[in-house]
């Protein structure tokens, strides 16, 4: 069952950002949003369902970070052009953003005024990328760069798996 833990203001005492942290396996209501809405959580955890949900409710344009961040053949762009792109994408003044990207969490956060943290424990995540990467198997999913096929790998598998303790 989903719940809604808890609503809080942006620590920044910026705007009116919220947090909304959502753990189960079923839909959730979400209060009202903001414009810039960031959504994150584990693979598997429901981030592209949720933000197409969220602009289908909202008319807020999707922005997947996957789609933006992956060169084809799975290569990651390097770290100076993908902190460009992610100025270049939080600029706009609508949207709601899945990915998890540490990286760049410094320069989504501030701008978005509300978060979405998809907080799903194993036994739901790790089935649900297992399903995605045997239904999408050698194709391109929604959301993903051109010429990235996918796949699920070891490596993969052993991110989500830590993701609960290192990767949150």
């Amino acid at each position: 069952m989903a719940s809604q833990l808890n609503i809080w203001p942006r620590c920044d005492g910026a705007g009116t950002g919220k947090l909304v942290v959502v753990m189960g396996t079923s839909a959730v209501l979400f209060p009202r949003l903001g414009s810039r809405v960031l959504v994150v959580g584990s693979g598997g955890a429901g981030k592209s369902m949720v933000s197409w949900i969220i602009a289908a409710r909202t008319g807020l344009p999707v922005i997947h970070l996957d789609a933006h961040y992956w060169r084809p053949g799975w290569r990651p762009s390097p770290v100076p052009d993908w902190r460009q792109r992610v100025r270049e994408l939080i600029e706009q003044s609508t949207w709601v953003m899945d990915g998890n990207f540490t990286s760049t969490l410094d320069l989504r956060l501030p701008a978005a005024d509300t978060v979405v943290f998809l907080d799903l424990p194993r036994r739901v995540t790790i089935p649900r990328a297992l399903r995605r990467g045997l239904r999408w198997r050698g194709r391109v999913r929604p959301g993903m760069a051109p010429g990235c096929p996918e796949w699920v790998t070891w490596e993969f598998l052993r991110w989500l798996w830590r993701f609960p303790c290192g990767g949150r």
